[in-house]
């Protein structure tokens, strides 16, 4: 331990968590009553996750988040922010509760509280009814009033002790790896319905706030993943580029949610994509921009941006993310077995950009995640060893430290992952978590990187 980094310091009060995500780790996909959601759907498609890996069993913590809970004890964590599978809810996203789903989400917030630790829900965390894709879903604005639905049963039975509320996260990956790239469940490559999709998550959004603000919670908010875009050269075609990556990645969620406005950037970016939609109506933005009590933020890595050409002749055709740019190598740097680039400082550059812009529209900030996934490595009796994430860890809160020090309004701090998990469709060859699972036996084994922030933890209490 006496190799670990020194510990960067942080105001009383400043909340200590980590995260997950339901299909992530949960498994017990087919007990209790529990749906079909896209990402069952996707994951047993041949071809579409690596080696074909699923979320069936994951992490089991179905069946095993009372171990969980302790883990998360023994860490000291203030909070724990965990996701609520809506097929659990309602298995068809409409119509009759599932008790059983409710009882399992009921049963371990009183655990964490039992625990002394703060539950933070995620209401959407990309596991979307089967049923309700198959009627559209995020294209239609059902889609975003069915959400509102399921938001306010949650809400009622869980309102009364789970103080923190997210409604999405990462609305960028459901629209445009989902709709438009296909690398996510579902798996579609379009370009108006793409942005149709990302337009009726933010609806969601905004209803969904409604609904938690009636049932009465403490704090609401929403999680995003903005980037900060880096231009390969400082060539015309490369900063254009990079106008267009920041309308997609960033300002397509942060214009509405914060400035009442769609990006001024987004004919050029789309083109008739945009300029020919007809799924936006009349108030939209006023429901969207409603106040918000927090931020949420995730952030891992920049992305160097280069100009491209479309991949596709025909306008009609092609898909929304292909804007003219291109992701490039970050030179000069280390980078995490998901091959990103470890450059700290731009988390600050990130944070202190958006700050600038927003001013006192953009509300407090909590890092719902920041994480990397390394190659760790097991000595004989058990031991993980993760320097690599350990210094990673060590080297983004202190970056986290100077954006705060800069003016920037950050409350919490939530690393990602607890566990070991499913991470999508890399399935189970990319592992995140400060807690090694074995997918054989699923023993859960705290590495280094969680003793060192247990550690930081402990000192920051003093």
């Amino acid at each position: 331990m006496s190799d670990f980094p020194s510990f960067p310091s942080f105001p009383p009060g400043f909340v200590f968590g980590a995260a997950t995500a339901s299909y992530q780790i949960e498994g017990a996909a087919n007990e209790d009553g529990r749906g079909p959601s896209i990402w069952d759907t996707y994951s047993h498609t041949p071809g579409r996750t690596d080696r074909g890996d699923t979320g069936d069993v994951a992490c089991d913590h179905y069946h095993r988040y009372r171990e969980d809970v302790a883990l998360l004890r023994e860490l000291g964590v203030d909070s724990y922010r965990f996701s609520i599978a809506w097929p659990r809810i309602q298995p068809d996203g409409s119509g009759p509760v599932n008790p059983k789903g409710l009882d399992f989400y009921s049963r371990l917030v009183d655990e964490l509280l039992e625990a002394g630790i703060e539950p933070a829900a995620t209401l959407y965390h990309w596991d979307l009814p089967q049923a309700l894709e198959d009627r559209g879903g995020w294209r239609v604005r059902e889609t975003a009033e069915r959400f509102a639905e399921y938001t306010a049963i949650v809400a009622e039975h869980l309102g009364d002790r789970v103080p923190r509320w997210i409604t999405l996260n990462e609305p960028w990956c459901s629209a445009f790896l989902g709709y438009s790239v296909g690398r996510h469940a579902p798996g579609a490559q379009e370009g108006t319905g793409a942005l149709a999709a990302a337009h009726h998550l933010l609806v969601g959004h905004g209803l969904a706030v409604k609904a938690l603000r009636a049932a009465g919670v403490r704090e609401v908010g929403i999680t995003l993943n903005p980037d900060w875009n880096v231009p390969a050269s400082d060539s015309d075609a490369d900063l254009a580029a990079v106008v267009r990556a920041d309308t997609l990645h960033n300002l397509v969620w942060t214009e509405p949610l914060f400035a009442s406005r769609y990006p001024a950037t987004e004919e050029e970016t789309w083109g008739e994509l945009i300029t020919g939609q007809n799924f936006r109506r009349e108030g939209d933005l006023e429901l969207i921009g409603q106040p918000l009590d927090f931020l949420g933020v995730n952030y891992y890595r920049p992305i160097v941006v280069a100009a491209a050409p479309h991949r596709e002749a025909d306008p009609a055709k092609r898909v929304a993310t292909d804007n003219r740019y291109t992701e490039v190598a970050y030179p000069g740097v280390r980078h995490t077995a998901m091959n990103w680039p470890v450059v700290p400082e731009t988390f600050t550059d990130l944070l202190v950009a958006m700050k600038q812009r927003y001013g006192d529209a953009l509300p407090p900030v909590h890092i719902t995640e920041n994480g990397s996934a390394e190659h760790d490595t097991v000595d004989a009796d058990g031991t993980v060893h993760d320097t690599d994430r350990v210094e990673y860890l060590s080297s983004h809160l202190t970056a986290l430290r100077a954006a705060m020090d800069a003016g920037v309004d950050v409350r919490g701090y939530y690393v990602w992952s607890l566990l070991d998990n499913f991470e999508w469709a890399l399935g189970y060859a990319k592992r995140f978590g400060i807690v090694r699972v074995d997918y054989d036996t699923l023993e859960r084994t705290p590495k280094d990187s969680y003793r060192w922030y247990q550690q930081l933890i402990a000192a920051h209490r003093g």
